[in-house]
This record gives structure tokens, C-alpha cells and sequence, in this order.
């Protein structure tokens, strides 16, 4: 699974790096042409359309201990985001993988990704879609659907809190045992950039069964970011995932504490 991991997010990078150059390459032929209008060769040059480009980030990180204990730990995720006054585009892939002693202890694979369309520039409704397996937990995979809408509560160029209320579904495979029902989601998102480039946020979700409200999930993160250049960081994240009903012979709660060196591009 590492490697498909692996494999995943170099792929994603690449694609992202190539529409980044190829907004570069336009931008830097109209600078041209504006300062060169006689050129005839700069003269059927696109012009650069201002269009905001997609964000992106790759984090890694590694833990191995040889000796007295023998532990491995490896984690790995990919993150994009687009931002223009009608819409909002998120992507992110993240996994992990871990042994101690040679008996795994660690394997789950995440992806999640949410659109978001902007009828004022608070209230937007979305579509948020979100999957994970978790070879620990005998969860062998969760899908979550959701559509919905939002509003920003906060909006400014450093600070951003919003809440999103909508129905969904989910299907899952846990502890080999198939389920599918109708869902509800509540979820809140906050975060704050620092003027030095550093930043905090913090996400949570609530995903009650809406048939029996004592069946529901949990999903929160707390995360923070330093810069060290203007495209390498130190980013530490904590989660917290909370089943109510979770797979026999298996603990409800999962708490992880990830730190990992990010490259932006």
C-alpha cells in the first residue's frame, strides 16, 4: 500500500507543477509583449488572463528505530486548492504506515475533496465527498457524500470560520460487514495566517445516522505550519477519529499526532 500511496501523490504533483509553469510561461510572454509592442512575434502572444492558480502541497514523514525496539513509520500526503470569487475547489490524499517489531500497526489510506459555490461572498452551498481505509481498525473502507450549504461567519485575507450543514450518505465495509444509510452532516473549519507566512486551523464534522442518532462519527484536526523558505515548511497536525460503533474487538477512538516536512508548489 506504501507504494501505491507514493506512486498517487508524485503523480498529482507532477500534473499541478505542469499547470503552474504553463501559467508562468503565459504571464511572461504578455510582460513581454507589453514591453515590446513593435515585435512581431510577441504580438499574437496570449495575454495573461490573472486567472488564480491552484495551490499545492506535498508533506512527508519518516520514523524508523533499530535496537532495543524495532519501529517503522512512514507518512505521506498531497493537497491542492483553487480560490476564485465564485468557487472553491479542495483535493487532498493522505496515508500512513507503520509497524513495531514486524506486526503492522499502522495502515490507512484518506482522500477527501469538496466543492464549494458562492452564491454571496459568505453563503455558498458544496458537495463534499470523502473516503478511508483503515487496515487497523477492520475498517476496509468508508465512503461519505454530502452535499449542502455553507456560510462564512469570518472572512478577511488572514482569518476564515465557517459552518456547513447538510444531509448525506454513507457506505461501508467494517469488520467485513456491509452498511449503507442516510446521514446528516455538521461540520465547522477555521483558520488564521500569520504575516510571517505561519498558520493554525482547526476542522471538525459530526456525521450522525439519521434513523438511529446514537450511531455517528467524529472527525476533527488541529493543525500548524512554520515556514522555513518560501516552499519548504514544518507542519504538525493532530486528529482525532471517532466511531461510536466501532469493528468488534476494536477501540472507538483513534488519535494520531503527524509532523512532516511540506514542499509548496
Amino acid at each position: 500500500m506504501n507504494k501505491r500511496i507514493y506512486v498517487g501523490l508524485v503523480l498529482a504533483a507532477l500534473v499541478m507543477s505542469g499547470r503552474a509553469a504553463d501559467t508562468n510561461q503565459i504571464a511572461a510572454l504578455a510582460s513581454l509583449a507589453a514591453a515590446n509592442p513593435d515585435t512581431p512575434s510577441l504580438q499574437t502572444a496570449p495575454l495573461a488572463t490573472n486567472k488564480p492558480a491552484w495551490e499545492g502541497s506535498i508533506s512527508a514523514g519518516f520514523s524508523l528505530t533499530k535496537g532495543n525496539s524495532d519501529t517503522l513509520l512512514t507518512t505521506a500526503a498531497f493537497k491542492a486548492r483553487k480560490r476564485t470569487p465564485e468557487n472553491e475547489f479542495y483535493f487532498g490524499v493522505d496515508g500512513a504506515y507503520g509497524e513495531s517489531d514486524s506486526v503492522k500497526n499502522n495502515e490507512t489510506l484518506h482522500g477527501v475533496s469538496q466543492y464549494n459555490h458562492l452564491f454571496t461572498r459568505r453563503f455558498y452551498g458544496f458537495i463534499n465527498a470523502d473516503g478511508l481505509h483503515d487496515g487497523i481498525a477492520d475498517l476496509q473502507y468508508r465512503f461519505a457524500l454530502s452535499p449542502g450549504a455553507g456560510y462564512y461567519f469570518i472572512k478577511s485575507t488572514n482569518t476564515t470560520f465557517a459552518g456547513e450543514f447538510g444531509p448525506g450518505g454513507i457506505t461501508q465495509r467494517l469488520g467485513g460487514v456491509d452498511t449503507t444509510y442516510g446521514s446528516l452532516r455538521l461540520a465547522e473549519r477555521f483558520e488564521y495566517k500569520l504575516t510571517n507566512g505561519a498558520r493554525f486551523w482547526q476542522r471538525a464534522e459530526i456525521l450522525p445516522q439519521v434513523n438511529k442518532f446514537d450511531n455517528y462519527l467524529v472527525n476533527a484536526e488541529v493543525g500548524a505550519e512554520a515556514l522555513f523558505t518560501k516552499t519548504l515548511s514544518l507542519r504538525l497536525t493532530l486528529l482525532d477519529n471517532f466511531v461510536h460503533e466501532p469493528a468488534p474487538d476494536r477501540k472507538n477512538n483513534d488519535v494520531k499526532l503527524i509532523s512532516g516536512v511540506v514542499y509548496k508548489f
